[in-house]
Order: structure tokens, then C-alpha cells, then sequence
């Protein structure tokens, strides 16, 4: 994907350099416009866990020319497994590397947060993308024609257009809405856990690392995932459990005999692999409201990812969902031809993205009740379900919506390009 040259080149302010602010400022300057970065971190943090990018978030990355060293860090998952939390299988896709690649043309690839944003980083600073470090928005101007972010340093950043990309907590959101609202609590807790083959005492487990695959362990009320990163280095578990922090925490260290004790019945894979860590932190996981639009009237700011619709990680879609946003945005900013036609490019984005965005969080809700279920008569039907399956092609609904052929295809297939591509074809923009 070549760099274009719109006929009218915006000036655009990107809040926030995660994930989606990244991807979101690569897409637009590689429309061709002017594009800043605020962050309130005063450095890109050299830390984070592990991400699954799906084939509907790698076609991006390959088409936005990141570097190869990505990739070379990059675990392509073989096998998919879903076991019951005592270990037994009850679902199993062998080739699931290559019937990914055959299906959707990109592969799932298992990557540490790390890589990802420090090569996106390098991507934006190479297409000109500026980035201003240690600036936290303290307020936002958006009722004049050319907003103002106005940062706590005292410094003020004006542009055509601000990207609200500053997440689950954002500021933006709670100026564009006049109201402070916190997230609210799902009633489930993360501990996040990264372990390096150093780490890891037993063959067994060692093994078990350096041949990627993707496990996830469900049972009553919490459920767990296991995967590869950085070619077989590393390995990365997530484990869902209730929550136990206190209101108006986020996040706090986890206690490592707590942790175990919650798992002491489970696969003696999954134990052995909890026996080695050293430290974990636990994660309070929270979800927002739906917003009524994603855009301001006067068409100076828009909204993606997180700080629109924050996803739960069970479909591992927040990320790639982030990184569609970014992509669609610049996509039909570079299809205007000036700036008075901004507004449409707008208006399409948020009629692109919000449902499917929406549609995805409530997916990923479905995916907690159906890991999660109690043991009874609910939880045995789902596990005949997928036992009547096993070895076999899968038909119809499926209780992991990972390898569901229902669900699967409209998350993975997508493509954020050609949406864009096909909708400006079927209705070009008004003429300015």
C-alpha cells in the first residue's frame, strides 16, 4: 500500500498511541494527510502480554508494509484445542495454520504486545507521523469548525480533525458525552501471565511452547488460554476468573498461591505451567455502554476503538477490531476530495464500523456464557455438542466461536480495505 495525495490534506490529532491510535495514524498519513500523535505515557511502554491477531487484523499489517522482524516474531498456531478444564478434549482442528491461510488469505499469528506496537511505531515514523509523548488531555474544544485538544503540560494541539483513540478510560469520550462515567465492572478478573522457555523447567512444557499451538482449558465460571509468542520463546496464559478486587480498582498484583488454588482440580498441563510463575498480575475486565454516535456534530471528532466499544478478550477481537477501525477511517479519508466532504467520510465510517463493532462485544459475551457454564445439564448438552464434532468438519453453531463456521467467517473474513472500496463504488461521496 502505497502513500496517496488527497486533493484536500487534513491536519489530523490522533489521542492516544496504542494499538488503534497507531494503526489509525498510519492509515491517514497513508492517505496523505498530516497526522500527530498525543500520548500521556512519557515513554511507549516496553511491556504487555500476549495478543492473538486474527487473519481480519494481519492482512492489515501485511498491506501496511510492517516490518519483516514482526513477523519473524510472530507464533503461527498449527492446532487449536478446547479441553474440558480437567484436561479431556472436546474440540481439536490440526492444520489450523494452513486451513486459516486457505480460507481468509492471512494467518493467525500470536504476537507480544511489545512487537506489535513498537513496529506499527516504526511504520508511523517512517510515513512522517509525528508523536508528542507525556501529553495528557486535560480538556477538548469541539464547537468550532477546528478542534482543540489542550493537554495538562499547557500546550494546545489544533487540527481538521481529532481521533478520539485513548481507550477504555477516555478522556475524549468523557468530553464529548459532559459527563464522568467509570467503566463498569463484568464480574470477571485477567491474570495475565508470560513465561520464557528460561522460565520453564520441564521438557515437557518446553516442548510444549516451542511447537505453537492454541489451548484453552473451560470450566464452571472461568476458563483459560494458553498460546505461543516470539516463535516459540515464550508462552503466554490468560486466565478469566471471577473477580475478586475491590470496586474502583483496576488492577492490582495477584497472589500466586491465591491463583493456584483457583486451578488445583484443573489439567496438570495447565498446573504445571501456573507452578513456574514468579509473579502475576490481576486485571479487573470492564465494558462501557454503547454510544449513541462516534462522531461530533460539527465533524471534527471521531471515535475507534476502546474509547468507542471496549471488547472483553474472549474472542481476542479488541485489538483487531481497533486496528479495522484505523484502517477504514484513513481508507475513506483518503477517498475525499476537500475538506467539505470530511463530513460524509464520517458519516460512512461510523455507519461501516458501529454496528459490526457492537455486534463483535456482544459476541464476545455469548463466547463468557457458553466457556463459563455452571457443571449441569447446560454444560453437558455444550460438551455433546462438541464431542458429536470431534474429527469432524463442523457444522453449524459451535460453542467455540473460534472454529464456529457460523461465527468465524464474518469476524475473520473480513476485510477493512475492500469494505471501504466496495461502499465508496456502490456510493461515492456527494460532490464538495
Amino acid at each position: 500500500m502505497t502513500q496517496s495525495s488527497p486533493v484536500s490534506k487534513l491536519n489530523i490529532v490522533v489521542v492516544g498511541a496504542g494499538l488503534g491510535g497507531i494503526a489509525a495514524a498510519i492509515s491517514c498519513a497513508l492517505a496523505g494527510h498530516s497526522v500527530t500523535v498525543l500520548e500521556s505515557a512519557k515513554e511507549l511502554a516496553e511491556i504487555g502480554a500476549g495478543l492473538q491477531i486474527t487473519p481480519n487484523g494481519s492482512r492489515l499489517l501485511k498491506q501496511w508494509q510492517l516490518p519483516q522482524s514482526l513477523w519473524d516474531a510472530a507464533a503461527i498456531p498449527t492446532v487449536i484445542t478446547v479441553h474440558r478444564y480437567s484436561g479431556p478434549v472436546l474440540a481439536r482442528e490440526e492444520k489450523f495454520d494452513k486451513n486459516i491461510l486457505a480460507k481468509y488469505g492471512s494467518p493467525v499469528a500470536d504476537l507480544h504486545r511489545v512487537d506489535l506496537q513498537r513496529a506499527l511505531y516504526q511504520r508511523a515514523i517512517e510515513l512522517g507521523v509525528t508523536f508528542h509523548l507525556g501529553e495528557r488531555v486535560l480538556s477538548l474544544e469541539t464547537s468550532k469548525p477546528r478542534p482543540v485538544v489542550c493537554t495538562q503540560s499547557g500546550h494546545q494541539f489544533s487540527g481538521d480533525l481529532v481521533v478520539a483513540a485513548d481507550g477504555l478510560w477516555s478522556k475524549c469520550r468523557e468530553e464529548f458525552l459532559h459527563a464522568k462515567t467509570s467503566p463498569l465492572p463484568t464480574g470477571d478478573l485477567a491474570y495475565r501471565i508470560v513465561l520464557t522457555l528460561d522460565d520453564i523447567k520441564s521438557e515437557k512444557l518446553r516442548e510444549w511452547v516451542k511447537n505453537p499451538e492454541v489451548h484453552i482449558w473451560i470450566g464452571p465460571g472461568a476458563h483459560a488460554v494458553g498460546y505461543s509468542l516470539r516463535a516459540g520463546q515464550m508462552y503466554n496464559i490468560v486466565l478469566l476468573v471471577p473477580d475478586t478486587l475491590p470496586q474502583g480498582v483496576a488492577k492490582d498484583e495477584g497472589n500466586i498461591e491465591e491463583m493456584q488454588a483457583l486451578f488445583n482440580d484443573w489439567d496438570p498441563i495447565l498446573t504445571s505451567f501456573l507452578k513456574e510463575v514468579k509473579s502475576v498480575e490481576k486485571w479487573k475486565l470492564m465494558h462501557r455502554q454503547e454510544m449513541d454516535h462516534w462522531v461530533s456534530e460539527q465533524s471534527n471528532l471521531v471515535f475507534l476503538g476502546d474509547a468507542c466499544h471496549p471488547m472483553l478478550p474472549y474472542l481476542a477481537q479488541g485489538a483487531n477490531s481497533a486496528l479495522e477501525d484505523g484502517a477504514v477511517l484513513g481508507a475513506l479519508l483518503g477517498e475525499i476530495k476537500s475538506k467539505a466532504q470530511l463530513p460524509y467520510a464520517l458519516e460512512r465510517y461510523e455507519s461501516l464500523r458501529k454496528s459490526r463493532g457492537e455486534a463483535i462485544v456482544r459476541e464476545t459475551f455469548l463466547q463468557r456464557r457458553d466457556f463459563h457454564l455452571p457443571n449441569g445439564p447446560e454444560q453437558e448438552k455444550r460438551d455433546q455438542i462438541f464431542l458429536s464434532q470431534l474429527g469432524k468438519e463442523i457444522k453449524g453453531a459451535f460453542p467455540s466461536r473460534w472454529t464456529c463456521p457460523e461465527v468465524q467467517p464474518w469476524i475473520y473474513g473480513y476485510d477493512a480495505t475492500k469494505e471501504v472500496e466496495e461502499s465508496c463504488a456502490n456510493e461515492p461521496f456527494p460532490p464538495a
